[in-house]
């Protein structure tokens, strides 16, 4: 037992060690002989190998099946949303007509004219082609060839009427009508159905009160572009949308609406639908489908 509590010094360690690293007896290094060490290295070698080669090789097999022009599911986008500009994170446009600065109104007129800075006339023209009106805009593809360079239909800033910031630079907002941007979300290949009651070239975009108090405070409407109809309107031949590859210079359709005579001081909620057949803005689980809700209050 004395023996074996002996403690081994420091010399007998670090023998043991250099013995465990290189055993000129047996001829092996780290207890493996030069041939275990092949074959075990070989074999990881292997190993590894195949597993990239198999990693690989599903990738080709999944990337064989994406189309660089279409998504191959898009089964969550069945009708599209609606968003409005200015952009607020928390959907709010309040304000104080006196407030010029960039806590104030002014900071809305910025985030309009950033966003219509595409849409000028001049930028149009260039980039975009004269399309039919109240047609959809099909461009078919000639077999199996895409064509990447699918004209996108014109749309100009000016037909936004009194919204476009080219009149009264303020969109309304000084004067307490302000003007608010619906702007929907793409889907490649959507194809609106029009409601022949409402419109049969276009489909159309209205705002109203969350509740029939709302309604009354809102005010007068007006909607840019209108098409001869009291709605706001995008026209067909802005559809459908080809894919940003497909479709490069493709500009969304939009739809002002400005308030006017707004009770102040009060807190509305606006609610803005897409009227389409196709298009459902009924959907209680999702709050964007075919409709957005925003918060509008002007304080004086």
């Amino acid at each position: 037992m004395a023996a074996l509590s002996q403690k081994r010094s420091c010399g007998q360690i670090m023998n043991e060690f250099g013995e465990f690293m290189w055993n000129p007896r047996t001829r092996e290094f780290m207890g493996r002989t030069a041939s275990s060490w092949v074959l075990i290295v070989t074999f990881y070698v292997v190993f590894y190998a195949f597993l990239t080669g198999m990693f690989a090789l599903s990738i080709w097999v999944m990337l064989q099946t994406i189309d660089d022009y279409t998504p191959k599911y898009w089964d969550r986008l069945s009708s599209p949303g609606l968003m409005i500009r200015p952009k607020t994170d928390s959907l709010e446009i309040v304000y104080n007509i006196n407030d010029t600065g960039n806590s104030g109104w002014g900071a809305y007129v910025a985030k309009l004219n950033s966003a219509l800075e595409v849409y000028n006339d001049s930028v149009q023209m260039q980039q975009g082609s004269v399309c039919n009106q109240g047609v959809f805009n099909k461009q078919d593809n000639m077999g199996d060839v895409k064509n990447n360079h699918k004209k996108a239909c014109q749309f100009l800033r000016s037909s936004l009427g009194n919204c476009s910031g080219l009149d009264d630079p303020t969109y309304g907002y000084k004067d307490g009508s302000p003007c608010v941007l619906i702007k929907m979300n793409r889907i490649i290949n959507f194809l609106p159905g029009v409601i022949p009651s409402l419109s049969n070239s276009s489909i159309t975009i209205n705002c109203t009160g969350k509740t029939t108090d709302t309604e009354l405070m809102l005010g007068r409407r007006t909607y840019y572009p209108s098409n001869g109809t009291v709605l706001g309107t995008m026209d067909l031949m802005y559809f459908p949308y080809y894919g940003k590859k497909a479709q490069t210079n493709y500009t969304q359709p939009l739809v002002a609406v400005q308030f006017h005579n707004v009770t102040q001081n009060q807190d509305l909620f606006v609610e803005c639908r897409a009227n389409a057949a196709n298009i459902n803005s009924n959907d209680d689980r999702d709050k964007f489908s075919g409709r957005v809700t925003f918060k509008l209050r002007i304080n004086k």
